[in-house]
């Protein structure tokens, strides 16, 4: 497929725009590019069939299967888009005085009180513009709270060993050492380890729950006092809330302080570098280190609020706003009851894939999953020669996008599966039947899967050779 500067012609061209009825504006020459913008030139139908032809290979949520775990790629409602679309929302401007814009403060304010009853949390602040930007707000208003209280000897976050890598690196950005533990022999926090660690240089741990491992932390009460013992704070990572939402709260397992991902549990566009948002959420204690801006309503009226003892902005103005209507929208549709069905479907869903797939490939870790699972290929390298890349290369071979390879790092081999709430029980047996033929594959020829994919756009890639030296362009 050609790069649509190899489609460019000269004097080619779409744009149908009126006589000018005013006198022309002249540049002056500090005002003037150096460089004469390289633009491609191309006419209405190259451009549309140039994209048509993108979108025909973009594979989706609405292409098809989309099981990567950790991730949630799920359906994204159209009437999502259609709220975020209404024009009181989407022409908005941020610098527009407050009493013109009550009705999306609203549309904030009414977000953060749902999200606080869901998660358990007294406060939340929409500014943070996706998950790992949370995260690092979160572990700065751990930080500002310790530092209020003049207790600097805290310089320590604990991190498992399953983690989100953006765990660790959220840390260190915000000038934290961290520790590592390790997991136990059933992929959860080793309860030893971790009081071995916890101590008065402790500043916070950091958890997610359900684990990397889709399981769910049993002795959740017990890690988070261990911590609150040493005089640190607990800080959840929302990544896989949407295993419980409805059920449990973070904030009832002891968790302080949280950020959430709204495309994974609230339906909002994943992907393509944004915009996201990554909400943060916060006991009372909390609150005054809350970024700018938190919303607030008096006499009926409601207008923007900076905290107290606010860390600052970390985002410009109040966050992704149309991202924030979304969210709103998935949760108002769905209601109490909506919400709790999303949990208790997604777990099902992973569970029954689990144990049909356990019948070709070991379950990293066997019992009750939430809303993910973990295969190990190591003994199918072992004994074939065929890797978990060598698996994923194979199910593009039959067209379906394949899991997380790879992740979480304690486990060899691994292909980590999310079937999500949204996907069918018809579509679940059609993958499984999938992963079967592939399975049969190994057994029966295991050098062919060296070679997948066969009849994809693209074939099998040096990944390698890409990351160190990287093509941008097909004419170089």
């Amino acid at each position: 497929m050609k790069l649509i500067f190899e489609i460019s012609g000269e004097g080619h061209g779409c744009d149908l725009l009126p006589a000018l009825d005013v006198p022309p504006y002249q540049l002056s020459g500090f005002e003037k590019r150096g460089i004469a913008l390289d633009l491609p030139q191309l006419s209405e139908v190259e451009l549309s069939r140039h994209y048509t032809r993108l979108m025909k290979r973009t594979f989706g949520v609405n292409s098809g299967f989309y099981p990567l775990g950790s991730c949630t790629m799920k359906y994204n409602p159209r009437v999502n888009e259609e709220m975020a679309a209404l024009s009181g929302f989407a022409e908005i401007h941020p610098l527009q005085p407050e009493h013109t814009v009550q009705g999306c403060l609203q549309v904030i304010s009414e977000a953060e009180k749902a999200l606080c009853e869901i998660t358990g949390m007294d406060a939340v602040t929409m500014q943070p513009a996706a998950g790992s930007h949370g995260e690092f707000t979160g572990v700065m208003m751990i930080k500002a709270y310790h530092e209020s209280r003049g207790d600097t000897k805290r310089t320590k976050i604990i991190v498992p060993d399953a983690a989100h890598g953006t765990n660790p690196a959220s840390a260190t950005m915000a000038g934290y050492t961290v520790v590592n533990i390790p997991s136990n022999a059933e992929g959860c926090v080793d309860l030893e380890k971790l009081r071995e660690v916890a101590g008065e240089d402790t500043a916070g741990f950091m958890l997610t729950n359900p684990n990397t491992v889709g399981i769910f932390e049993r002795n959740i009460l017990e890690i988070t006092k261990i911590i609150h013992d040493a005089g640190g704070l607990n800080y959840y990572d929302g990544a896989n809330l949407n295993a419980i939402v409805g059920v449990t709260r973070p904030g009832d397992m002891g968790f302080d302080v949280i950020h959430l991902n709204l495309h994974k549990t609230f339906s909002t566009p994943h992907g393509g570098g944004g915009p996201g948002a990554g909400p943060v959420g916060c006991k009372e204690f909390l609150r005054d280190f809350m970024p700018d801006y938190e919303v607030i309503e008096e006499d009926g009226k409601y207008k923007f609020n900076r905290p107290e003892k606010s860390i600052g902005s970390v985002k410009a103005f109040y966050g992704n706003f149309l991202i924030v209507v979304r969210a709103l929208t998935y949760i108002k549709t769905l209601g109490a009851e909506g919400i709790k069905n999303v949990s208790t479907h997604a777990v099902l869903n992973a569970n029954y894939m689990r144990v049909k797939l356990a019948k070709f490939f070991d379950v990293a870790y066997d019992g009750i999953c939430m809303h993910e699972f973990v295969l190990t290929l190591k003994n199918v390298k072992d004994q074939y020669g065929v890797s978990a890349l060598d698996v994923a290369k194979t199910l593009l071979e039959n067209g379906i996008h394949p899991p997380t390879m790879y992740f979480p790092l304690i486990v060899p081999e691994a292909l980590m599966l999310e079937p999500t709430e949204t996907e069918s029980k018809e579509t679940m047996d059609e993958v499984i039947a999938i992963f079967e033929k592939v399975y049969n594959l190994i057994l029966s020829d295991p050098a062919s899967l060296h070679e997948m994919p066969l009849t994809t756009p693209v074939r099998r890639l040096d990944e390698v050779a890409a990351a160190r030296n990287p093509r941008i362009t097909c004419c170089q």
